[in-house]
């Protein structure tokens, strides 16, 4: 397989497209089913993931993340061509969702210099290392609230770009709920996660060196992915696979990148101590025999990306499978006593 450089010591192997069927799409597509296999599709436990570790974690990592983030930096390019599905279309309002330190968000407000751009975080160092992205020639808004509640007022938004955030959220068709609510009629969701092949190496190697609690966060699927966009109503979603390799001397090496962008592990039934020598060191063995060729220990990453577009006012929301009509009072006709 192909395989292409993008920086250094980080590999991509080329995007194993994920498509609902369009129109007017140039790429191979294929029928998603709305129900994927129950292996694949379980839901999350809904405790899975501990909110206030993730907060703290990102808000600890706000001054080292720009320099240890390539990767994330990558995806959002990818993510940032596929506004050009807007085409002539310029946004009123766009929300940058789980923004970091907002260059997303500068680059949007670049495009679209009369738009209004919220950068929007929950964690408040993130926005406060944003406040540097935005110019006081053109500067963009910045709130700290969580993804799971947004707090914008319903269709209020012509386009919600979210990068590498959704991966810490248990409930996704609850979250898409929430974007949908915010979103115009019409409006675009363009978003990216990691998926649960991403560390799988170094998840791996924890589990054989520890047995009672795990190391590494598990994310959701693709099909889990596609059927929560459906779930929520979304209109002509697509989704694309990137499988990224990183590269490492050794798993400390790693261990430090993960704490200098903030991913470190978030579920609740980690280990609340420090990992100790004894475990870190069985781990390390278990990873040395996957070193390559040039002696680096490999780490993959998957990245899910998504777009699709808020339905019209009324249209049906999926729930468990059946349609439920959704249609706003003023559409309903009022018959009077004595008509």
């Amino acid at each position: 397989m192909e395989r292409r450089e993008w920086a250094s010591q980080v590999t991509a192997s080329p995007p194993q497209p994920f498509r609902f069927p369009t129109p007017d799409s140039p790429f191979p597509a294929f029928r998603w089913p709305l129900r994927a296999a129950a292996g694949d599709n379980a839901p999350m436990d809904s405790s899975s993931f501990d909110a206030h570790h993730i907060r703290r974690a990102f808000s600890r990592a706000a001054a080292s993340y720009d320099a240890a983030a390539a990767l994330q930096h990558e995806v959002e390019k990818r993510l940032l061509e596929s506004l050009d599905y807007l085409g002539d279309r310029v946004p009123q309002v766009v929300l940058d969702v789980g923004s970091g330190p907002a260059h997303a968000a500068a680059t949007m407000k670049k495009r679209w210099p009369r738009a209004q751009v919220i950068a929007l975080d929950q964690a408040l160092p993130m926005l406060q290392q944003a406040k540097r992205q935005a110019g006081w020639w053109k500067p963009f808004g910045r709130v700290c609230a969580d993804a799971r509640a947004l707090p914008l007022a319903e269709h209020s938004v012509d386009v919600i770009f979210s990068n590498l955030c959704l991966q810490w959220v248990e409930d996704l068709p609850a979250v898409f709920a929430g974007f949908r609510r915010v979103l115009k009629p019409g409006g675009l969701l363009l978003c990216s996660s990691f998926g649960p092949d991403t560390l799988v190496e170094l998840r791996e190697a924890f589990a054989q060196a520890d047995r009672e609690a795990p190391h590494v966060s598990r994310f959701a699927p693709i099909a889990q992915f596609g059927d929560a966009l459906m779930l929520s109503g979304f209109r002509d979603p697509v989704l694309d696979r990137d499988l990224f390799t990183l590269t490492y001397p050794d798993l400390a090496a790693l261990m430090r990148e993960l704490r200098a962008i903030g991913a470190t592990n978030a579920l609740h039934a980690r280990r609340h101590t420090l990992t100790g020598r004894g475990r870190f060191a069985a781990a390390s063995a278990a990873y040395e025999p996957l070193r390559n060729a040039d002696g680096k220990l490999p780490s993959s990453w998957e990245v899910i990306y998504a777009h699709a577009w808020a339905p019209p006012p009324g249209a049906p929301i999926r729930e468990g499978g059946s349609e439920i009509a959704a249609v706003p009072v003023s559409a309903i006709p009022i018959r009077r006593r004595g008509d």
